[in-house]
C-alpha cells in the first residue's frame, strides 16, 4: 500500500505541536515549502481555528517576526494511553499538549490476563464518558504498550490477544469507534525524549526505559531506529545476569531478571521479611498503592534499602549500556521511563559501570542524564502518535 504524503496543513500543525511557536520563515524551512505558500496555508488554519497569532518574536536587531502556535481553544482532543506490564494510565490532551482530563490509572496485568483487552476498552470508554468530551471532537487514541508491536497492522505479538485472533487495533476501533494507533512503549519513550526531552537536537541517543521491564529506544541520525523488522532495542534480553532465573521471554541470564522494577520490589519484600529496617515495611501494607511507585518513592527519599537495591540494578543496567556504547557510540544516554522518578540516585551506579567496562576514549564522548519527563514520557509520545497519523485536511 502506498502511503499518502501528509498535506502541508498537517505538516504545519505537526511542526507547531512539537515546537510550540514558530515564525513563517521557520515553518517554511521545516516544511521545505515556499514562504508564500506557507503564509497562505497558515492563514487558512487561522481562519479554521487551528492556529493563533502569538504576537511578535523578541528583537534580534531587525524586523520582528510574527510567531504562531496551535490554538488551545480549538476543540480537538487526543486520548493517550500508556501501558506497562501491570499498570495502565490514560489522559486526554488538547492540541497544545495540555492535559484536559487528568491521568487515570488502572491496575491491569497484561501478561496472561484473559480479559485484559475488554478491561482496557472499558477503562478508555468510561474515562472518555467521564471527561464529558464529545467523541466527535476526539482525533484518536494513541497507545504505548510493551511487546513486539506491528505498528502498521495494530498487532501486539506478545500480549493482549483480541477475540478470534482479530488484530488488536482493529478490534479496539470497532469497540471505541475511534482511530487507534499503537507502538512499543520503549520506542515511544525514546520519541518523547527526542521531541520534548533530553534528546532534543541530538542525533545519536540511547534511551533506557526503566520500569517493570528494562527497555531501550535508539535514536540514530536524529530518527528512531527500528531495525529491519521493527523490533530493535530488546536491551533487557542481553545475557548479563549471573543468576539462573527464568526471564519472561523463556530464556535464562537476561538482564531484566535483575534490573526490572518487579525484581527490585520482590527483593525489597524479601529483605523486609529477613528483618531489614526500611520505610517500605509500612508502605507495602497500604492497600491500593502500586508497589513500584512505593519503591521508587522510598528511593527518592533516600531510604537505605531502596537505594541499595536500585543501585545494584542500575550498575547492571550501566554494564549493559557500556556494551552498547562500544557498538553505537552515542552522544547521549537518557535514563527515562517510570524508573527515572528516582532521579539522580540512578546516575552514580550507571556511570560507575560505564567507567569500569568502557574504553575511556569512547566513554568520555557520551553524557548520561536522567529524564525530566520520566513517567510522563510515554503518555506524551502516545498522544504524538495520533498527531503523526492524522490528516488535518479540510
Amino acid at each position: 500500500m502506498i502511503e499518502k504524503a501528509p498535506s502541508l496543513r498537517s505538516d504545519i500543525i505537526k511542526h507547531l505541536y512539537y515546537k510550540n511557536s514558530l515564525s513563517l520563515a521557520q515553518l517554511s524551512k521545516l516544511s521545505t515549502k515556499s514562504l508564500p505558500l506557507v503564509t497562505k496555508v497558515v492563514n487558512e488554519l487561522i481562519a479554521d481555528g487551528y492556529i493563533k497569532d502569538q504576537g511578535l518574536a523578541q528583537s534580534t536587531g531587525g524586523r520582528r517576526a510574527s510567531l504562531f502556535l496551535l490554538n488551545p481553544l480549538m476543540q480537538k482532543y487526543i486520548v493517550s494511553v500508556a501501558m506497562d506490564q501491570f499498570t495502565t494510565r490514560m489522559a486526554i490532551y488538547d492540541l497544545s499538549r495540555t492535559i484536559v482530563f487528568p491521568t487515570k490509572t488502572l491496575e491491569l496485568i497484561i501478561p496472561g490476563e484473559a480479559k485484559a483487552v475488554d478491561k482496557l476498552v472499558a477503562f478508555i470508554e468510561e474515562n472518555i464518558k467521564a471527561s464529558g468530551i464529545d467523541i466527535e471532537k476526539i482525533l484518536g487514541v494513541g497507545i504505548g504498550i510493551p511487546g513486539f508491536i506491528d505498528v502498521e497492522e495494530g498487532i501486539n505479538n506478545s500480549h493482549l490477544r483480541a477475540k478470534d485472533g482479530e488484530p488488536l487495533g482493529k478490534y479496539m476501533l470497532g469497540k471505541l469507534r475511534l482511530p487507534i494507533f499503537m507502538d512499543n512503549d520503549s520506542s515511544l519513550i525514546a520519541l518523547a525524549e527526542l521531541n520534548f526531552g533530553a534528546a532534543v537536537g541530538k542525533q545519536d541517543v540511547m534511551v533506557a526505559n526503566i520500569g517493570w521491564g528494562t527497555g531501550l529506544g535508539m535514536i540514530v541520525n536524529g530518527k528512531l531506529y527500528r531495525g529491519s523488522s521493527g523490533y530493535a532495542g530488546e536491551f533487557s534480553h542481553i545475557p548479563l545476569s549471573k543468576t539462573n532465573n527464568l526471564c519472561s521471554c523463556g530464556k535464562r541470564g537476561c538482564l531484566e531478571v535483575e534490573t526490572s522494577l518487579l525484581v527490585m520490589t520482590e527483593r525489597a519484600k524479601e529483605e523486609i521479611k529477613n528483618g531489614a529496617a526500611t520505610s517500605m515495611t509500612q508502605l507495602f501494607k497500604e492497600n491500593g498503592r502500586n508497589v513500584g511507585e512505593i519503591f521508587l518513592e522510598a528511593a527518592s527519599n533516600h531510604d537505605p534499602l531502596a537505594v541499595s537495591i536500585l543501585s545494584d540494578a542500575a550498575f547492571l543496567i550501566g554494564k549493559g549500556l557500556a556494551t552498547l556504547i562500544h557498538i553505537m557510540n552515542p552522544e547521549r544516554i537518557v535514563l527515562s521511563g517510570r524508573g527515572a522518578i528516582a532521579g539522580k540516585i540512578l546516575l552514580p551506579s550507571v556511570q560507575q559501570a560505564v567507567n569500569e567496562f568502557c574504553i575511556p576514549r569512547i566513554a568520555e564522548q557520551t553524557t548520561i542524564v536522567v529524564s525530566e519527563l520520566a513517567a510522563d514520557a510515554e503518555l506524551l509520545a502516545a498522544a504524538s502518535l495520533v498527531i503523526e497519523n492524522t490528516q488535518f485536511d479540510e
